[in-house]
């Protein structure tokens, strides 16, 4: 899934300087991500993720009929809190979490300070920080909502609140964790939609 991902994501930068000759527009951005919760088939078991910071960036095609394409990378690092909860142990699990999709924007009418909203799909991988990792990826998709200022110049900014929505697969075992006075590797997620909130400021450079 990874490789066909890379592809959209060269085969959306060609179009955009295909459709438009007059380039591209790339955002580095910085932000913070909220909220999570994993079900697992055991139902004494709360998988919760940890809000954290996040980066990435964003590339988009130049305005053309107010909509452009755009590719969303992103990665946070954090982790999970497993809570049994018949014994009332927990656990830490610690995973980086890759985020790349395709989609577009709708950009509404605006002179220096331009509203929009964004919608992509693609994908989300996951792979867990320990000695024995674990990794897997899933379908994913977000919409976003945000404002663009000095939109006419090279150099612009960019603030976006937006929403992820995570599709876990049942079959997973990702959030594990061993040790001398736990055992928790016998989790199994349910097939459940994760979803989390990200804000972020970032630097828009039009090319």
């Amino acid at each position: 899934m990874r490789n066909a991902l890379v592809i959209l994501l060269l085969l959306a930068c060609g179009t955009s300087v295909a459709d438009d000759g007059s380039g591209i527009e790339f955002t580095a951005f910085g932000g913070y991500r909220m909220g999570g919760s994993v079900a697992a088939e055991d139902d004494g078991i709360d998988i919760r993720l940890q809000d954290s910071s996040s980066a990435g960036f964003l590339v988009n095609s130049r305005p053309r009929d107010n909509t452009q394409w755009e590719v969303l990378y992103s990665i946070q690092q954090t982790s999970a809190r497993i809570t049994d909860a018949l014994s009332g142990a927990q656990s830490v699990v610690d995973f980086d979490s890759n985020t790349l999709q395709l989609g577009g924007t709708y950009l509404f009418d605006g002179d220096k300070v331009v509203p929009y909203i964004a919608f992509t799909l693609g994908g989300t991988h996951v792979r867990t920080r320990a000695v024995e990792d674990d990794s897997d990826t899933f379908f994913a998709g977000s919409m976003g909502l945000g404002l663009r200022f000095l939109p006419n110049s090279r150099v612009g900014i960019r603030l976006e609140a937006r929403a992820y929505g995570t599709l876990i697969n049942s079959s997973s075992q990702i959030f594990c964790s061993t040790g001398p006075e736990e055992n928790v590797c016998a989790i199994r997620l349910k097939g459940d939609l994760v979803t989390q909130v990200e804000t972020f400021a970032g630097i828009t450079v039009r090319f």
